[in-house]
């Protein structure tokens, strides 16, 4: 049965499923190289459970209790205890597998991995470990406290055990479960992406601006956000990073990331986290930049 959860990345991922976790009762280990990463992340997290008890979602007491339970570090050492390790590090598969590769010396035999990659293969993840039949996609949607669906997703190693273990592991954390294979990008950012990236399309060919596009899609489509204004939510590195898995997995020129988003990326303008991707967010209203 697992008690505790250890969770490397205290970015946007890590800090939400920790908060998801500490809530659901779990004893949680945050690690992440940067001392300040991991501050901020438990300032954001008690932001966010404060939110909670303001709309009588949470209890203060459980805010409280479930606040006690994260604690922070940056020494791999953390996890000696842990039953599973959710990794939430940056959507490179080279950077994951460095981490991976720092991570195992530091488990025990039994312990398990989950990846929370939105694209990368499981399979080829798990390879990179002593434990393919121990490890699993667990990949959570983006706010973690606010959307209920985990995709799952066994690599060809992964076990049954684990994979009925981490199901529960989800249905604890008041998540839904989508069973998806293991092929680039699973689900929900095989479908997803493709139509952002058309949208960044119909933006680079002039159909029409920024505005246009993510009016079109919110009231044409009934979208809760337009497909630009998503995309700066999710970060233009992320999305280029997913339809990048996308083109080199599947050999597909529908594939093909829009020009405008790799220029886009390569300015820096990566969204919200930058404070400007397709919209600038310098004033209280987002502006279009195109």
């Amino acid at each position: 049965m697992i008690k505790t959860i250890g969770i490397i990345g205290a970015g946007q991922m890590g800090n939400g499923i920790a908060h998801v976790g500490a809530l659901s009762g779990f004893d949680i280990k945050l690690l992440d190289i940067d001392p300040d990463a991991l501050q901020k992340a438990i300032q954001v997290i008690d932001r966010n459970m404060d939110r909670q008890v303001k709309r009588s979602i949470v209890s203060e007491p459980d805010r409280s209790a479930a606040l006690g339970r994260i604690e922070t570090g940056t020494d791999y050492a953390l996890f000696g205890d842990c039953d599973i390790v959710i990794e939430a590090a940056t959507e490179d598969e080279a950077v994951k597998v460095k981490v991976l590769e720092s991570l195992v010396p530091n488990l025990r035999d039994d312990a398990m991995v989950a990846s929370n990659t939105s694209s990368i293969s499981i399979t080829r993840l798990a390879a990179s470990t002593d434990r393919p039949e121990r490890f699993i996609g667990m990949h959570f949607m983006n706010p973690v406290p606010m959307m209920n669906l985990v995709e799952i997703i066994r690599g060809l190693g992964t076990s049954e055990e684990t994979y009925q273990e981490v199901k529960t592991l989800a249905e604890k954390m008041g998540k839904t479960v989508a069973m998806a294979e293991d092929f680039p990008a699973f689900i929900v950012n095989r479908i997803l992406l493709p139509m952002i990236n058309e949208a960044i399309y119909t933006l680079y060919e002039g159909v029409g601006n920024v505005d246009a596009i993510d009016t079109g899609m919110k009231l044409g489509a009934n979208h809760p956000m337009g497909p630009l204004e998503l995309a700066d939510f999710i970060g233009l590195d992320t999305c280029l990073a997913v339809m990048q898995v996308l083109y080199d997995g599947l050999a597909d020129t529908k594939y093909r990331p829009c020009p405008l988003l790799v220029k886009y990326v390569e300015a820096g303008w990566l969204g919200r986290k930058t404070g400007r991707g397709f919209y600038d967010y310098g004033s209280d209203k987002p502006v279009p930049t195109r």
